[in-house]
């Protein structure tokens, strides 16, 4: 003879029923909402986004991005798809982790990382200055000072609000930002026009440079 059900055993087998049926009612109803957006979410898309913070300038490699899927109407214009497009390219603007790769935010296949970042019209010019560390960052716009020694001695202003492109550490290395503990002697590299870049050389070759950083624009 089988055994026979207690009333407290009958009980939690008609709870499990219960409970086991209102799961499958509450997956199918998601089940069935999920395909209703289906339409007006789009079809599935491969995009490439950042695995990590990517920097302005930096260089792209495989390693640094990360291959997903996404529907289509969340895909941005333009958007990356294939690994090897962007590996070895420079990035002309930073991405957030996450954030999906488009064409235009690719420099030029073969542009090296600092041509990459000049403007048409303007030159990419290494300045040596001493800075106490973290004191300037890429992005920030300086005023360059020549004090002449030789002669009658006098300061002059050479370029004003020049942007800083990159920023170099002792061992000639991009930092993006000064941060070699301590003031040490840097490399600011800044947009400059063809008439500031001949001052700056001539100011190079004949006095002691010096940097006044700028208020950030408002906004």
């Amino acid at each position: 003879m089988g055994r026979k059900w207690s009333p407290a055993s009958k009980v939690w087998a008609a709870l499990a029923v219960v409970f086991g049926l209102a799961a499958f009612l509450l997956v199918h109803g998601y089940a069935q909402r999920v395909q209703a957006l289906a339409p007006a979410l789009g079809r599935p898309v491969p995009a490439l986004v950042a695995a990590h913070d990517l920097p302005r300038g930096a260089l792209l490699t495989e390693d640094s991005l990360q291959r997903v899927t996404v529907p289509s109407r969340f895909a941005p214009p333009g958007v990356v798809t294939d690994p090897k497009a962007a590996s070895g390219r420079v990035l002309l603007a930073g991405l957030a982790e996450g954030e999906a790769l488009t064409a235009t935010r690719l420099a030029p296949r073969g542009a090296g990382p600092i041509a990459a970042l000049v403007p048409t019209g303007f030159r990419a010019v290494p300045v040596p200055i001493e800075l106490p560390a973290g004191s300037v960052h890429a992005g920030d716009r300086v005023d360059l000072l020549a004090t002449f020694t030789s002669g009658r001695h006098h300061v002059e202003t050479v370029a004003s609000e020049l942007e800083v492109l990159l920023v170099l550490d002792s061992a000639q290395q991009s930092t993006g930002v000064a941060d070699t503990g301590g003031s040490d002697a840097l490399t600011l590299v800044v947009l400059a026009t063809p008439d500031q870049a001949a001052s700056l050389a001539y100011a190079k070759a004949f006095a002691v440079l010096s940097v006044l950083i700028d208020a950030p624009e408002p906004g």
